[in-house]
C-alpha cells in the first residue's frame, strides 16, 4: 500500500511516498512560497502516485476540529499568504482520497511513538528546537486535541537572573521560544546555533531554559519518554546538560525510574529527521479507518 506524506512548512514543503510500514519510497521538498503557486506543485506530485491517503503535518496555528466549518485550515499565522487559508480542503478537491491532518510537530511525535523512540509507549511528548518551538504531545495512544492543540513552545518561562534579554516572540517575549529558540539564540549571541559551539556560556543559558520548560512538562503530561529534535538539537553537547537541568530543577520532587535513568528518558530522535514524515504516513494510514 502507497501512501503520500505532506510535511508543510513555513520555509519548504517536504513531499514523500512511503508504505505501510513507514518506509519511504522517494522525498523531494519545494519552497513554500504563496498558496497559489505551492499548492498546485503539491497536487501535481501526489497526482499520479497511486496513493491510498495522505497525511499532511502543517505548520499552525491550525483547525483540527472536525465540527468546525474552519477544520483544515491554517488559521492565525504570521504568514499572511496562508493565513486562513484551506489547505486540506485545497488538496482534496483535487485527489479525492482520505487527507489525515495534525501539526508538523504532532506529527513527529507520532512517527517517533509508531517507529522510533517512544515506540511501545502510550504516553510520550516530541520537543523540536530549531527556528522556532514546538511539541507534539502523544497522550493514551492518541495525538493531544482540545480548544485547539498544544502550543507548548509558547509556555511562559522565568528568565535566568543574568540574561538581559528581551526576547524574539512578538506576542509573549519570555515564552521558551522568545528565549531559547534558533532565532532567539542567533539575537541573542550574534551568531547561529552551529557557529557557537565552543561557547559552553550559550549551551548552560540554553540547557536552563529547556530543562525548565521539560520539568513544566513532566509536572502536567506526565510522559512516560520525552524526544528532543531540531536543529539546536543537533548540538549533543546540550543532552547532558539538559538532563542535569531537569534534574536540578524537580530538586527531588519527582522520584521514578525513569528521572533515576535520566540519559534514558530523556533522548534524540530516533529516525534520523524523518519523523515528521513518517508520522505524515502513519497520520495517512490512520485516515483509513
Amino acid at each position: 500500500m502507497l501512501f503520500g506524506a505532506l510535511e508543510a512548512g513555513g520555509t519548504k514543503m517536504v513531499l514523500a511516498i512511503g508504505n505501510e510500514n513507514g518506509e519511504i519510497l522517494e522525498q523531494v521538498s519545494i519552497p513554500t512560497e504563496t498558496p497559489g503557486i505551492t499548492i498546485p506543485k503539491i497536487i501535481d506530485y501526489f497526482m499520479n502516485k497511486n496513493i491510498l491517503a495522505l497525511g499532511i503535518g502543517s505548520f499552525g496555528p491550525i483547525d483540527l476540529n472536525k465540527e468546525s466549518k474552519m477544520y483544515g485550515y491554517i488559521t492565525s499565522t504570521p504568514k499572511v499568504a496562508w493565513a486562513n487559508y484551506n489547505i486540506v480542503g485545497s488538496i482534496k478537491n483535487s485527489l479525492s482520497i482520505p487527507i489525515g491532518f495534525d501539526t508538523d510537530v504532532n506529527c513527529s511525535a507520532l512517527g517517533e511513538a509508531t517507529w522510533g523512540s517512544t515506540k511501545g509507549l502510550s504516553n510520550s511528548i516530541y520537543i523540536t528546537v530549531g527556528t522556532g518551538i514546538g511539541v507534539g504531545v502523544y497522550i493514551n495512544g492518541e495525538l493531544l486535541h482540545g480548544m485547539l492543540h498544544p502550543e507548548a513552545g509558547h509556555i511562559l518561562i522565568h528568565k535566568h537572573h543574568k540574561d538581559t534579554f528581551k526576547g524574539v516572540c512578538p506576542y509573549h517575549t519570555t515564552c521558551l521560544e522568545g528565549l531559547a529558540s534558533g532565532t532567539a539564540i542567533e539575537k541573542r549571541w550574534g551568531k547561529k546555533a552551529e557557529d557557537l559551539r565552543e561557547f559552553p556560556e550559550v549551551w548552560n543559558l540554553e540547557a536552563y531554559y529547556i530543562g525548565q520548560a521539560i520539568v513544566n512538562y513532566i509536572l502536567t503530561l506526565s510522559p512516560q519518554r520525552i524526544v528532543l529534535g531540531g536543529g539546536v538539537i543537533h548540538q549533543k553537547q546540550l543532552f547532558p546538560l539538559i538532563r542535569e537541568q531537569v534534574k536540578e530543577q524537580l530538586n527531588g520532587y519527582i522520584k521514578t525510574d525513569q528521572i533515576e535513568h535520566i540519559e534514558e528518558y530523556i533522548v534524540p530522535a530516533k529516525l534520523k529527521d524523518n519523523q515528521g514524515i513518517m508520522g505524515c504516513i502513519q497520520l495517512a494510514k490512520q485516515s483509513l479507518l
